[in-house]
């Protein structure tokens, strides 16, 4: 049981914690309080939420409460996390939009009846000033320094705004009235969430562990999956986009799929990866996780006919033979064997300007091979029979 609770978990504070909370929980006969808390910024969510939610669904499947934080009132001043800037604060009206959709999606996961979900601004509301001011009180600003995004900016005389410095602090508040056992979040949430096991403490009561997953990368194989970037595959997608968008990621970063956003055993997932290192040709192993990422989120027979759709839209239509003009490779006037598709693409569509051809490419203009291309920096190996599409009319092959 531990081993699965453990997978592909990035951190786990203390190193021992979770065992010791396990074992609490049996001696105490009762159920952890497992905590995430969202600010319902964006009304979406994508895979990069769904591996946090998986997890969640891991405990609750053992008989443990999911409490679901809404940042009903820290959303109202903006999350700092990972930003250079301050973030925009949003409305009462968009919290309450956003907050409702995400509700309805998390039942793509967990089970929604037996989940418990709170509003923060039931008790953030509640305090008057000399309360706040009681709370700040409990952490110095040398604390919140240490927060890498604090100390970047600082360091950088860029400006940070009081209310930024306060926004961890009172997430972690959250903890202390939900009487949370864990609080789950990504990587990026590891201050954020160690600041609740602080002022659990000061508050003396037993202090929560912290369980932190990997950031999944978005579809250009750099960043972390973000609908701010437009680099997420959407849990609502329609079939037809979710495959479309899985078959355009980088093969650097199948394996990070396989193992972060299927529900591929552990053995079915060290299949595909040794497939891979065999020399598999990549296009096949996106096609399985594709599949396997729309059964869940639909269902088998949805994920075939997507499947479906993909090559007869892509590879038997698109891909015509008779439309492509030939290009030598010795044209392109390069000795490297490689290219990014920028280079390649501005080289081949040389009447457009390197700011419009990656525009064309960020906006799923360019497909190599039948595959979506997002990312204008991806490298591209010059080989023979390579098919590029630009745009709508473009068709070229490498000879």
């Amino acid at each position: 049981m531990i081993d699965t609770l453990q997978e592909n978990v990035s951190i786990i504070l203390p190193e021992n914690g979770l065992e010791e909370k396990l074992k609490q929980a049996k001696e105490e006969n009762r159920k952890l309080s497992i905590k995430l808390g969202f600010d319902p910024t964006a009304p979406d969510l994508h895979l990069g939420h769904a591996v946090v939610l998986k997890k969640l669904k891991q405990f609750q499947d053992l008989g443990h409460q999911i409490i679901i934080v809404v940042g009903s009132f820290t959303a109202r001043i903006g999350d700092p996390t990972g930003k250079n800037k301050a973030r925009k604060p949003l409305s009462a009206e968009d919290v309450q939009h956003n907050a409702q959709t995400y509700i309805n999606q998390l039942s793509k996961i967990i089970d929604v009846e037996k989940t418990k979900i709170v509003f923060n601004s039931d008790w953030l509301d509640a305090l008057n000033f000399s309360e706040v001011i009681q709370l700040l009180s409990k952490v110095t600003v040398a604390q919140l320094m240490h927060r890498n995004d604090f100390n970047k900016r600082f360091t950088e005389n860029t400006p940070i705004a009081m209310h930024e410095l306060v926004y961890p602090i009172l997430q972690g508040f959250d903890s202390v009235k939900i009487e949370c056992d864990i609080e789950m979040g990504g990587t990026d949430q590891l201050f954020n969430c160690t600041m609740g096991r602080q002022l659990q403490e000061v508050h003396q009561m037993p202090a929560q562990i912290v369980m932190c997953m990997p950031l999944l990368k978005g579809l250009d194989g750099k960043e972390k999956m973000s609908k701010s970037l437009n680099n997420i595959i959407g849990l609502t997608d329609e079939p037809n986009e979710m495959f479309g968008k899985t078959m355009s990621i980088p093969d650097a970063l199948i394996e990070e799929f396989i193992d972060f956003t299927t529900d591929f055993s552990i053995e079915q997932k060290n299949n595909l990866k040794e497939k891979m290192e065999n020399g598999e040709n990549p296009m096949n192993i996106k096609k399985l996780v594709a599949k396997n990422i729309i059964s869940q989120y639909h269902d088998d027979e949805v994920a075939e006919n997507a499947e479906q759709f993909f090559n007869n839209q892509f590879q038997n239509k698109n891909f015509d033979e008779k439309s492509f003009e030939p290009v030598s490779i010795s044209s392109l006037n390069s000795i490297q064997q490689k290219k990014t598709v920028l280079e390649l693409c501005h080289q081949l569509k040389n009447d457009l300007s390197k700011s419009a051809v990656r525009r064309l490419i960020e906006s799923g203009g360019v497909q190599i091979n039948s595959v979506k291309i997002l990312n204008p920096d991806q490298e591209i190996e010059l080989i023979k029979e390579i098919k590029i599409k630009i745009g709508r009319r473009n068709f070229f092959e490498l000879i």
